[in-house]
């Protein structure tokens, strides 16, 4: 048997998906700025895409830009907005939990002069509002708060970041990386205050290599990639439209959040009352986390001796983020966890086609771990 609960890094595809990509390989390969039939055929393939994502988010087609990825879009997002209103004020405020795809350019942005704010979070890995109020002045230009934290779970108070600004009439954008709710939970751009949404396809059993970034209309960024016309001139270059095709049909198929919501918080409440009764186990999510994502530690055994042990009979979950792989979490650590939970953490995100059986598997398998791997040391 397997047990694949490394969802948050990447979804298997769904059926939808890979048959809407076969037919963008094999029956409607054109290039959709072509303007002949195999190219209008495309192009159609590309707005059909752009429609179910719009739908989505409650937003218009034209409020929607394809990228390779949430890693991409973010980068648009952060230093397409500096660079727009750069001259308007300097200060940056994210949180300090941000996805490295963040983090970085913030960084990036921060060693050429801007002023960069990151809000301390608490024990659950939650932003602090006083923080945020507090920090936000006239000068700042930008807020990105992630929605989702995607190794613990955490949800955070995004509409938090519009109250902020329209509390001292700041000229602002506020952005938000939502690649870690999109799919799970309804993610409405209008009704969180965002003027730019991250999402990603392969999180929601979608391809890799599609993304999109909602820019609020009216909104202006600036591009940094040049060479083309495609997605009105912000992500140029021919689209790859059986990736883009399979990220439309994995969001149609996307299945009513609650009722999915309900059957990952199911299985998310037995795991959690079987890993809390047994013995040298800590949860390190907070018990309102989304039900996706649940982070635990299994302290005095190393992540990577525990993760060895459990790949080796089936069963697949991460230490943390995909992109930080070789990197103790920055998230635990913000949340003051002691080094010894943080060297002994442990991911386990659930999809819509988790099932009960593949959470036994791995509950005896970190007893299987606890056992074998604490006796040999």
């Amino acid at each position: 048997m397997e047990a694949y609960l490394d969802n948050s890094a990447t979804t298997p595809l769904c059926r939808e998906a890979v048959n809407r990509m076969n037919y963008a390989l094999t029956s409607c390969w054109g290039n959709p700025s072509a303007l002949h039939a195999g190219g209008i055929a495309a192009s159609a393939l590309l707005e059909e895409a752009r429609a179910a994502a719009a739908q989505k988010l409650s937003c218009e087609t034209d409020e929607i830009y394809f990228t390779s990825g949430g890693t991409e879009s973010n980068n648009i997002a952060v230093f397409g907005a500096a660079n727009a209103l750069k001259r308007r004020g300097s200060r940056i405020i994210i949180s300090s939990v941000e996805h490295s795809s963040i983090e970085e350019p913030v960084r990036q942005l921060e060693a050429q002069g801007f002023d960069v704010i990151r809000l301390r979070v608490d024990e659950r890995g939650r932003i602090d509002e006083r923080q945020l109020y507090a920090a936000t002045n006239q000068s700042t230009i930008l807020i990105s708060i992630m929605y989702v934290n995607n190794e613990v779970g955490t949800i955070q108070p995004v509409e938090a970041a519009r109250r902020a600004i329209d509390r001292v009439g700041a000229n602002a954008l506020v952005h938000c990386d939502a690649v870690q709710a999109f799919g799970k939970i309804p993610v409405k751009p209008h009704k969180i205050g965002a003027d730019l949404v991250t999402i990603s396809s392969h999180k929601i059993h979608g391809p890799k290599g599609a993304g999109a970034l909602y820019i609020k209309k009216g909104t202006r960024i600036v591009p940094h990639s040049f060479g083309g016309g495609q997605e009105n001139k912000l992500r140029p270059g021919t689209e790859p439209m059986p990736a883009i095709a399979g990220f439309g049909a994995a969001i149609s198929a996307l299945p009513d959040a609650n009722a999915a919501l309900a059957h990952v918080t199911e299985l998310r409440d037995y795991l959690v009352s079987k890993v809390s009764a047994m013995e040298n186990t800590v949860i390190n999510s907070p018990p309102d986390a989304l039900p996706y994502v649940t982070n635990i530690s299994l302290p005095g055994i190393p992540s990577e001796v525990a993760l060895n042990y459990l790949s080796g009979i089936g069963i697949y979950v991460s230490n943390g983020s995909a992109c930080s792989k070789g990197h103790k979490s920055r998230v635990l650590k913000m949340m003051g966890l002691s080094e010894e939970r943080i060297s002994g953490a442990l991911r386990i995100s659930m999809s819509r086609y988790t099932t009960k059986e593949e959470i036994d598997y791995f509950l005896a398998g970190i007893a299987g771990a606890q056992k074998n791997l604490r006796k040999k040391r």
